[in-house]
């Protein structure tokens, strides 16, 4: 399966992944490289628990356009 995730830095220095298709799947490293690979575990480790429970794997996730 291929999720979108989102990395940013916090204000502590730490850069912060998340994935918004996975509810509550977020993981933090010193680089994005770090914040990805363990974000990619979180998503594993979410998923399993979700199945476990028979909760759906992922949220249905839309791009809408907004006009600015």
């Amino acid at each position: 399966m291929k999720f979108a995730i989102v990395i940013y830095q916090d204000e502590d220095g730490a850069y912060i992944a998340e994935c918004p298709a996975v509810p509550g799947c977020i993981s933090q490293g010193r680089t994005t490289e770090e914040a990805e690979a363990n974000v990619r575990d979180a998503i594993l480790e979410c998923l399993e628990v979700r199945r476990e429970r028979g909760m759906p794997l992922s949220l249905e996730m839309k791009e809408i356009e907004v006009q600015v």
